[in-house]
């Protein structure tokens, strides 16, 4: 199962204003009440991504990390597909030829996966 870690904190390059919700947080709370059963979403607090927008890290055991940017809620439908689209993958890679045609440029960086490395 994949997870989906969303920055609660982002403000997508916006000053915050008080009582304003944040858009990360927008974000995780549209995302979460969509998610299927075979999608986790957790919060996280800072992704360090703060120059791209809301960001999100979607991960799985024997897969790569992907850092995702540029992310608003309007993209959750997408997000979803993608995050199928992952799990289906043995790898998690995702070309852009199989991401939804709103996700092509949000991919920030990638990890591999750090549960096969030597201790």
């Amino acid at each position: 199962m994949p997870t989906l870690h969303v920055c609660t904190t982002c403000r997508a390059g916006l000053p915050l204003v008080e009582n304003e919700p944040v858009r990360g947080q927008i974000l995780f709370d549209t995302l979460a009440a969509a998610a299927p059963p075979a999608l986790r979403v957790l919060p996280v607090k800072c992704l360090s991504s703060c120059d791209h927008g809301c960001a999100a890290a979607i991960s799985a055991p024997g897969k790569w990390t992907y850092l995702l940017g540029r992310l608003d809620a309007a993209l959750v439908p997408d997000l979803v597909t993608y995050a199928a689209t992952y799990a289906d993958h043995p790898t998690g890679t995702v070309l852009p030829s199989r991401r939804p045609a709103s996700l092509a440029r949000v991919i920030l960086g990638r990890l591999p996966d750090l549960s096969e490395q030597a201790a």
